[in-house]
């Protein structure tokens, strides 16, 4: 990595792009934001650049000066086996042509179905669709570390949560049901353990691996604040936001029913087993070499509804 050069490029202004851009900007750092239109409700400061991260050319052009890529682009959720490979490889390769490092964004999906807490030295063995194109990217991505073609660091998140979060299973199904006194909305069983990621101390652990040379070649759990059931987090919801609790499980049936006409959520029956199943993460690797950097559930939990009031639309 080119020590002179200094700017921080993130393909994706979505939640966990724009919250990446949110922290560098507070360091001080200089960002670039790649989207297709050139447009987003970036951070001060940060500067959002009009690419096609598919288009080879374009992704050079955006990384070009670039010191650490952070890859937080995503394809529709339906197309990742077709899109999400393709996407990935021009992002490393114009990260390689930069002579950056690329720091990926990634989840859980890889391990397939667990049985303990997840760790990162478990083997890949999703039977999934999307739990397969995960597994495939990781493999591309650490094979091109080692070949010494970029300088790679992986980092892993459960389900999101926090500011600008809408499409998730701890998202604007919940938050802003809760708040207008009405029943959070969740899938799967209340009762099962769950790990949730707030999205900024997952933006936070991504631009700590981007930092330290010793996070290179390697996967990393960004830490969590404490596993509690999908229930016992509602409770927490309701109880910061001074309401009683309420909260409900979509039936299976029902879910069938409006797959049909919603393709995202169609995609999201095969990942059903993590939430009809404890789903634990283990940070402990991270915390131990990086430091405890996850925010405590109050806490992350308020600053999540302040936004629901102020800016959910």
């Amino acid at each position: 990595m080119n020590s002179q050069q200094n700017l921080h490029v993130i393909f994706g202004t979505g939640p966990l792009g724009l919250s990446v851009a949110s922290e560098l900007v507070a360091q001080g750092k200089a960002v670039r934001l790649v989207n297709r239109s050139g447009q987003a409700q970036a951070p001060e400061g940060a500067q959002v650049f009009k690419a096609d991260a598919n288009d080879s050319a374009q992704a050079r052009q955006a990384t070009e000066g670039a010191s650490v890529v952070y890859h937080c682009a995503m394809p529709p959720y339906n197309d990742w086996p077709r899109s999400f490979p393709p996407l990935t490889n021009s992002i490393l390769a114009a990260t390689a042509d930069a002579g950056a490092r690329l720091v990926f964004g990634d989840n859980l999906y890889a391990y397939g179905h667990i049985t303990r807490p997840m760790t990162e030295d478990m083997p890949l063995t999703a039977e999934t669709r999307k739990g397969k194109v995960r597994a495939q990217m990781e493999r591309t991505l650490i094979e091109a570390h080692e070949k010494g073609t970029v300088e790679v660091a992986i980092g892993k998140g459960s389900d999101f949560y926090g500011p600008r979060v809408l499409y998730s299973g701890m998202g604007e199904r919940v938050f802003p049901n809760v708040l207008a006194g009405k029943a959070a909305s969740v899938i799967g069983p209340l009762d099962v353990p769950h790990t949730y990621t707030y999205i900024e101390d997952f933006a936070r652990g991504l631009v700590i691996l981007g930092e330290r040379s010793e996070a290179l070649g390697e996967s990393w759990h960004i830490p969590n604040a404490q596993t509690l059931t999908t229930g016992e987090f509602i409770a927490l919801i309701a109880e910061e936001a001074g309401v009683p609790y309420k909260a409900s499980s979509m039936p299976k049936l029902m879910m069938n029913i409006v797959s049909l006409f919603i393709p995202a959520l169609a995609e999201m029956k095969e990942m059903l087993y993590e939430f009809e199943e404890p789903f634990i993460v283990d940070h402990s690797k991270f915390e131990k070499a990086f430091g405890d950097i996850s925010t405590p559930l109050e806490e992350s939990i308020r600053k999540t509804l302040d936004w629901y009031r102020e800016d959910y639309k």
